[in-house]
């Protein structure tokens, strides 16, 4: 199975920036990283997990309307490591942001074609 180690969360203030690293090792069913289409999603207390930004295999991307303009996925294939620069930060952006595989090559904001999730890195937008 896919494992993965996230970092880069932490405590900023409303404006400001983190990028979040996650580190993939291992393989699932023959799939690796870079055979995988990756997610982003986050949690907040209370709420459900939603939907962040999600990449292909091939690099093409798609953000949730929330964070458009603000947030960009990216990967490095030859690190094994999925990337989300967060700009211009809310508070309502507060939330465990955790990293996903899809079963697909194909970017999706479906939560169900994920099978292999990181164990999530924590971020606090507050004054």
């Amino acid at each position: 199975q896919l494992q993965f180690v996230e970092s880069g969360g932490g405590l900023v203030q409303p404006g400001g920036s983190l990028r979040l690293s996650c580190v993939a090792s291992g393989a699932a069913s023959g799939r690796t990283f870079g055979d995988s289409a990756m997610g982003w999603f986050r949690q907040a207390p209370g709420k459900e997990r939603e939907f962040v930004a999600t990449i292909s295999w091939k690099t093409s991307t798609y953000h949730a309307d929330s964070v458009k303009g603000r947030f960009i996925i990216s990967r490095d294939n030859a690190k094994n490591t999925l990337y989300l620069q967060m700009n211009n930060l809310k508070p309502e952006d507060t939330a465990k942001y955790y990293c996903a595989a899809a079963t697909s090559r194909y970017y999706s904001d479906d939560e169900e074609i994920y099978d292999s999730w990181g164990q999530g890195t924590q971020v606090t937008v507050a004054s």
